[in-house]
């Protein structure tokens, strides 16, 4: 054929090329949930709401999983060949969690996929939506006005006002629980913030660590202004508390029963966050010195307590319920997650509530009594109670008591 016979109505001629032949096996041909016309934005999850928001912009998919748009299988593991995050490091399942994991075909592909992408552990979404930038602003401020707080009691001598008791209370009680703060954010959150099947996750128990020791920290420079502001006060007197003082005791081997739980990030949460902070952690900052030291002339540590409480209130338990409530309603492994969870209480709310009645004695230190210590446990009880409901799981009998 000559150019002449190749050219068209326009007068152009027409080269002989291949022409291309779309099959949808190129990449970018998945349509993924913002990928349709008009969309303004792209993305490849489903977020929780309307629009994406920037807390799933950076955890959502930033840690692979090979059951989630990871076709090839792992690209890296541990020396013994256990992949990236692997999910038996909890006892808990999601739905998917049964299905194989792909493997790598020839080259760097992966083998065709059946149950793909079907992870029930990528459903979770912190509710406080904390990331890096969110948790260096909140805790920032948290200090701000705890320093302004302290400041202000300075200036007017409000120290002057405590009495002798509370003072003797203060340097050996509130002292006493910096150390708790400091084990769990550091042994318990911190050291199982790798081990979440997810980033979102991840995210979730590192900050809940940062806040942990925040509040340590918060308690220790507390506990170094007293020192320089109260005549006589022992800034030490918190480590005999902690090592010596029976009322402690059942406190502390609780707490490092805690750092101790073998494998299991979910038991370690969960044991703390739902059971121990209900049954002992708020029982000893709102039910004891929250409540006692407005009586004794003090209105400054009720605010360093004050943030610790609603650093677990507020936020730690919030994210901790949105973790465990989907699981005790898993479609695939909701019976299996209950009888999980119920197995953890059994072994933990009994330890929780003999280690709270070992620190019945400090209820009566104060010249200013607090509420009964019964009463502060009966509601420390039914906290518990209301967050099992929360979750949807059963009440264990020593609750009922």
């Amino acid at each position: 054929m000559t150019t002449a016979e190749r050219e068209t109505t326009t007068g152009q001629a027409e080269r002989s090329v291949p022409k291309p032949v779309f099959t949808d096996a190129e990449a970018g041909a998945k349509e993924f949930p913002d990928s349709g016309p008009g969309a303004r934005r792209y993305n490849y999850f489903r977020p929780a709401k309307r629009k994406q928001t920037h807390y799933e912009d950076v955890t959502v998919e930033v840690q692979p999983d090979p059951r989630h748009y990871l076709t090839q299988g792992w690209l890296y593991g541990f020396a013994d060949g256990t992949g990236g995050y692997p999910l038996d490091w909890t006892k808990l399942k999601a739905w998917g969690s049964g299905d194989p994991e792909p493997q790598r075909g020839p080259g760097s592909g992966g083998l065709p996929v059946q149950h793909w992408p079907a992870h029930g552990w990528h459903e979770f979404r912190d509710p406080n939506e904390e990331w890096e930038l969110t948790m260096y602003r909140y805790n920032a401020n948290v200090v701000r006005q705890l320093n302004q707080n302290i400041e202000n009691a300075r200036q007017n001598k409000a120290f002057d006002d405590w009495t002798s008791s509370w003072v003797h209370f203060v340097e050996r009680n509130v002292g006493a629980w910096m150390h708790i703060e400091h084990i769990l954010g550091l042994y318990v959150f911190a050291a199982c913030n790798r081990s979440g099947p997810t980033n979102m996750h991840n995210t979730a128990m590192a900050v809940n660590s940062e806040h942990k020791l925040r509040f340590a920290q918060d308690l220790a420079l507390y506990n170094l202004t007293l020192t320089e502001e109260i005549a006589g006060f022992d800034g030490v007197a918190h480590l005999d508390a902690w090592n010596s003082d029976p009322a402690w005791q059942g406190a502390r081997a609780l707490c490092e029963a805690l750092t101790a739980v073998e494998d299991d990030w979910g038991e370690s949460v969960f044991a703390t966050n739902i059971v121990f902070e209900p049954l002992v952690g708020e029982l000893f900052r709102s039910g004891l010195v929250m409540q006692a030291a407005a009586g004794q002339g003090d209105y400054v540590t009720p605010t360093v307590m004050g943030a610790g409480e609603y650093d677990y209130a507020q936020r730690d338990l919030r994210w901790t319920l949105a973790c465990f409530g989907p699981l005790s309603e898993d479609r695939e492994f909701a019976s299996h997650n209950k009888q999980v969870m119920a197995g953890w209480l059994s072994t933990w709310v009994p330890r929780a509530l003999d280690a709270a009645r070992s620190m019945a004695p400090m209820w009566s230190l104060p010249d200013a009594r607090p509420p009964r210590f019964d009463d502060s446990l009966a509601r420390a009880r039914n906290r518990l109670a209301g967050i099992l409901s929360d979750l949807s799981l059963d009440v264990p009998e020593e609750l009922r008591a």
